[in-house]
């Protein structure tokens, strides 16, 4: 084999469209693409969905369903990948999430979720964050363990029913118990207190005005003086 002797593959030797060449070429003149038009613009494409200016189909259906903004995604790993990986000798029977990294079969931010799709028959023991049930039967029947490396969440309290949370508010608080060898104090015994009676309504008193005496018996009355006497 010689560089000046190389040859293309067969499908690279397809020869290019010439257009605009005469009209003995069969795509002169309007280059196959007919008269003017929105088709014989280079921007002539229609996007995808587009109905002519009608409401689009896409529009037109409901929206359904939603992504959890608390979701979390898990990587997969199956069975078979652990084996060829073990074949390769990239991780051996004691599989950490570091020995899973390094062998560049997660990432280091991955979750993991081991998955039983695959011919396996080891024994091994694996630290991942998910395992399904099928996977943890395997492995626990060739004598190997999954060890999670999810914190397990405390289960949630049993909600209150309505009635029963009322009904606990309504009740009254139990008393406390007096210590032992302490003797609890008499309690003394005091009258229940009567509403006082209140004071019958006396009527008013009426005080008669003594009438106002005239000036001129106020003149009579009056003493006279010595001197008045003299004058008169």
């Amino acid at each position: 084999m010689e560089l000046h002797k190389l040859e293309s593959p067969a499908p690279n030797k397809k020869t290019r469209k010439r257009v605009g060449r005469g009209e003995g070429s069969g795509l002169g003149k309007q280059s196959g693409k007919g008269h003017n038009g929105q088709k014989a613009r280079g921007s002539g494409k229609v996007a995808v969905g587009f109905e002519g200016g009608q409401m689009p189909l896409y529009r037109r259906i409901p929206k359904y369903g939603f992504k959890n903004f608390n979701r979390v995604a898990y990587v997969s790993l199956n069975l078979y990948q652990l084996a060829q990986a073990m074949d390769q000798k990239k991780v051996g029977t004691k599989i950490t999430f570091d020995d899973l990294v390094k062998a560049r079969l997660v990432d280091q931010n991955d979750k993991v979720k081991l998955l039983a799709h695959g011919d396996f028959d080891k024994k091994i023991s694996i630290e991942v964050h998910k395992a399904s049930a099928t996977a943890k039967a395997k492995i626990e029947e060739l004598g190997g363990t999954i060890v999670s490396l999810t914190k397990e969440e405390a289960p949630a309290p049993a909600p209150v029913p309505a009635k029963a949370k009322a009904k606990a508010e309504t009740t009254e608080a139990p008393k406390a118990q007096a210590p032992e060898g302490v003797e609890e104090e008499p309690k003394k015994e005091v009258a229940e207190a009567t509403p006082a009676e209140a004071p019958e309504a006396q009527a008013p008193e009426v005080v008669e005005e003594a009438p106002e005496a005239s000036t001129d018996d106020a003149d009579a009355s009056a003493p006279t003086t010595d001197e008045e006497s003299k004058d008169s």
